[in-house]
């Protein structure tokens, strides 16, 4: 496969990539954006990262189903809506035909058999982390594609993840609620009569459910990602992906009328296997588009070859000083902080390299999290006291104390006379000089001007 894709990678570079698009016509240009999509969506799913996800989500789903229905159901039905569940259950499983409808109901039996009262305290703090870790594995694997190292803080994830939990089911069958109520209107039937207002609502009724699968994608890659993301961006990827759940969804009700000889085969497993193939298919659908929001947001990143973004030991000293120059002039002048997000499209780079460089200066204690959502980020302490050498020195030996290495293999008297004058030159030149003056200097303008 890796060969397959390495010479088709070449054909393609030489035919595709190297064609300059802003010299071609709109729709030959349309054509070429269109196959470096495919070429770069081919390359993510042959590189085996997103179906890996995918299959593990699939295993995390079916532990954590039944619990995850278990707790909506319990909330719907305070609200007295809890009725409605089957119903959504059976939209969900539209593509297994009437299969879906028996499938639902076992679920539904299944649900409803849980007894929460008799579960106990460690029962139910099961219960309740059966279903935290779904959503936590969908937002570790969001967080790879938005190359995102660091998850959310214990406190923020307990509070989204139990909003998520306790007021989305009221707010999606809340929702589903007000819109049967206003189609059953009376107002509404009477202007159903009359043309061409009847022909406008039952397009409607055929595109809604197209709109609500978007709506649902747009607000997992909008609320899941540990990283700001953009409306437009995720609009983008939830309309590919509501669009591409709705059509593989036919074509897999296709699919289940004419697959008689599975059941003939795997007999009364056949359903479950059948069940877990969706499953798959919806999550590798999700992992797709938040990828093609990714690259929405970040075109710039949109190549032929996907390959790790490193940065040299220089510009790692250089984009440090950068990050605390604009943290520093943000905090004295008494702007807005700076957040991760907006740092990032200030320096125009990957999200890796610099969530690495931030990590390593609050390891250092010269950068703090506010306690924020999004986190903002503040010097560790006065700016004047924050001398300029400590941020180059903390990015020089970074990870030192992590890889813990004997000095005296790499001692010689010669090397060592060397790196020993290198740092003597270091301080000698910088000396005391600290955040706060290089922000005072007038060496460098605004930062907002560059946003």
């Amino acid at each position: 496969m890796k060969n397959i894709r390495d010479s088709i990678n070449g054909l393609i570079t030489q035919k595709i990539w190297r064609v300059d698009v802003n010299s071609l016509g709109r729709l030959k240009g349309f054509l070429i954006r269109s196959f470096r999509f495919v070429h770069v969506m081919f390359n993510e799913l042959t590189d085996e990262q997103l179906t890996l996800r995918a299959m593990s989500l699939v295993y995390t789903t079916l532990l954590s189903m039944v619990p995850l229905l278990a707790v909506s159901f319990s909330v719907l039905k305070a609200f007295g809506v809890h009725t409605r569940m089957e119903i959504f259950l059976y939209h969900m499983l539209e593509p297994f035909g009437p299969k879906g409808i028996d499938l639902s109901m076992r679920i539904i039996s299944f649900v409803e058999n849980v007894r929460v009262g008799v579960l106990g305290s460690i029962g139910l703090s099961l219960l309740f982390y059966t279903v935290i870790s779904l959503i936590k594995k969908i937002e570790s694997s969001l967080n790879y594609i938005w190359k995102i190292k660091r998850p959310r803080s214990f406190a923020r994830r307990f509070s989204d993840y139990m909003s998520v939990i306790l007021l989305g089911p009221v707010l999606i069958f809340s929702a589903l609620g007000i819109s049967a109520s206003v189609m059953s209107s009376v107002v509404v039937e009477k202007l159903i009569s009359i043309e061409p207002f009847g022909t406008v609502v039952y397009a409607s009724s055929k595109i809604m459910p197209y709109i609500l699968v978007c709506a649902a994608f747009t607000f997992i890659y909008i609320f899941v990602p540990n990283i700001k993301v953009r409306l437009r961006s995720a609009l983008v990827g939830g309309i590919c992906a509501g669009v591409l759940w709705k059509t593989l969804g036919w074509a897999f009700a296709s699919f289940i009328v004419t697959s008689t000889k599975y059941t003939a085969i795997y007999a009364g497993f056949a359903i479950l296997i059948m069940f877990m193939l969706w499953l798959y298919i919806s999550w590798l659908i999700l992992l797709i588009g938040g990828q093609i929001a990714y690259y929405h947001q970040y075109p710039r990143f949109f190549t032929a070859v996907k390959e790790d973004f490193l940065l040299s030991n220089r510009l790692k000293e250089r984009l440090a000083l950068l990050v605390m120059y604009l943290i520093g002039y943000n905090h004295y002048h008494t702007k807005s902080p700076w957040t991760l997000s907006a740092i990032i499209e200030r320096v125009r780079l990957p999200v890796n390299p610099v969530q690495k460089v931030i990590s390593q200066l609050e390891r250092n204690n010269l950068i703090m999290e506010t306690g924020d959502d999004p986190p903002a980020l503040l010097p560790a302490r006065d700016i004047e006291q924050i001398r300029i050498r400590d941020v180059l020195e903390g990015i020089r030996t970074a990870e030192e104390a992590t890889f813990s290495v004997d000095t005296a293999t790499l001692s010689e008297n010669g090397v060592d006379d060397v790196i020993n004058r290198l740092d003597s030159i270091i301080g000698n030149t910088l000396g005391d000089e600290s955040i706060r003056e290089l922000v005072i200097s007038g060496k460098a303008g605004d930062p907002s001007k560059d946003e």
